[in-house]
């Protein structure tokens, strides 16, 4: 699917940190931004980390929308009435295939698996079902980015990090607490997740190194 529309989107360049690079030498496919709560700016984050592995890879990105946050990643881009993640992975009905939810944009360097339109209710996510749909995106795209859901939010970030390659930790300097990061960090790990990094957003000071290390 084309996404060539009159959008005019500006992603910026993350100041915060830089982990293109970790990532790149690390030969990770498939990567999950989550926060601890939501308002942290993963979406951001997401969109700017999918352009600049776009930048700098030989291969493919696509970015993934899996986060039902109000005015999310999919609302930002014109894509939130498209097919996509919700619906290749809750209707078990009439489900649609993955390269007819895949949206090419022709002002981005990445292609977008929107959110979707499937209303899910309270169903959960199935890990075996998303393992499957990693499995056959990962073999099309040399990264698979995605927008999670905030950790105090939704469970389906601690599912979803345990499936993929590394999950990056987008934290609100302005906003989140130190312990309530700390936290989130650790339910990551105790579920099995592999957390590689950190990103600080709206940061007005120079954070240590240490810092970063230690979340």
């Amino acid at each position: 699917m084309d996404g060539s529309s009159s959008r005019s989107l500006t992603i910026a360049t993350p100041s915060e940190t830089n982990l293109t690079a970790t990532v790149l030498d690390l030969d990770q496919r498939t990567l999950l931004l989550t926060a601890a709560n939501t308002g942290s700016g993963t979406s951001t984050s997401a969109l700017a980390f999918a352009s600049q592995l776009a930048l700098m890879s030989a291969g493919n990105v696509l970015l993934i929308d899996a986060s039902l946050a109000p005015g999310g990643l999919s609302q930002q881009l014109g894509l939130a009435k498209l097919r996509g993640y919700s619906d290749l992975l809750f209707n078990q009905d009439t489900p649609p295939l993955a390269q007819d939810c895949i949206v090419r944009l022709s002002d981005q360097p990445f292609d977008v698996l929107p959110v979707g339109t499937w209303k899910r209710g309270r169903d959960r996510l199935d890990p075996e079902q998303l393992r499957v749909l990693l499995h056959q995106l990962s073999n099309q795209y040399r990264f698979v980015v995605i927008d999670g859901e905030a950790i105090y939010a939704s469970a389906d970030s601690l599912v979803i990090g345990t499936l993929v390659d590394g999950v990056i930790l987008v934290v609100c300097a302005e906003e989140t607490r130190w312990e309530v990061a700390q936290a989130a960090s650790q339910r990551l790990t105790q579920a099995g997740a592999r957390l590689i990094g950190s990103v600080f957003n709206k940061r007005k000071y120079y954070m240590p190194k240490w810092l970063y290390e230690n979340l």
